[in-house]
């Protein structure tokens, strides 16, 4: 299996990354982490204008697991994508989680939506198309899995914000020290790391299941 994560949007800045081809040397040819080079470079400025201004903002971190294969997970407790999105939604300042299609698959009918199955020329089953994102009924069917997570902007800011002490009283806030104006960058790995310990977790229990003794 390869894991790879990237940033995929800053703010409203969003880039066009094949997820089947991308690679670890062209999302780290840049300190933002994006492979898409002229979205990075808008994404690399609008960070550093967050910073000038001691503000700060947010975006979303794409992720492919390749070559996962089919049978991962289960039908209903333990499913797949149910503990992909436990793991990453417990990073910092993760606030939402897509697989697939996510909320944009919402718009479509059931027919438009549904990944049409056929037999390659090795013999293997296979979608004709991804927007389940790898997983199916809880379970991984062999493609791709395609995920998103929301980062928040950091909550500590240099700007002067209102807020109240610990006698009630409403008072000024205006946070010193040195804090990032974006987490995305340095969230590319860690989304990496999730994503890897949930596969192996579901990995190790199907072989678990595979050598225990019929009873």
């Amino acid at each position: 299996m390869e894991v790879l994560a990237w940033v995929r949007r800053v703010q409203d800045i969003d880039s066009k990354v094949d997820a089947e081809t991308v690679s670890l040397d062209e999302i780290d040819a840049n300190d933002v982490r994006c492979p898409d080079p002229d979205a990075a470079e808008r994404m690399y400025e609008r960070i550093d204008e967050m910073r000038r201004r001691g503000d700060s903002v947010g975006g979303i971190v794409e992720c492919v697991a390749r070559r996962v294969p089919a049978g991962l997970g289960e039908p209903v407790f333990d499913k797949l994508e149910a503990d992909l999105a436990r793991a990453l939604m417990s990073l910092p300042a993760a606030k939402a989680f897509e697989i697939g299609s996510g909320i944009e698959g919402t718009t479509l009918t059931g027919s438009a939506h549904n990944d049409p199955f056929y037999t390659d020329a090795e013999g293997r089953t296979r979608t004709a198309s991804n927007r389940s994102g790898g997983v199916q009924g809880g379970i991984s069917n062999g493609e791709s899995i395609l995920l998103r997570v929301g980062f928040k902007p950091v909550a500590t800011v240099r700007l002067a914000q209102q807020t109240v002490n610990r006698a009630g009283e409403s008072v000024t806030l205006e946070a010193g020290g040195r804090h990032d104006p974006c987490v995305l960058p340095r969230a590319v790995p860690m989304v990496e790391a999730m994503v890897c310990l949930t596969l192996a977790d579901h990995w190790l229990r199907q072989r678990a299941v595979e050598v225990l003794p019929d009873r």
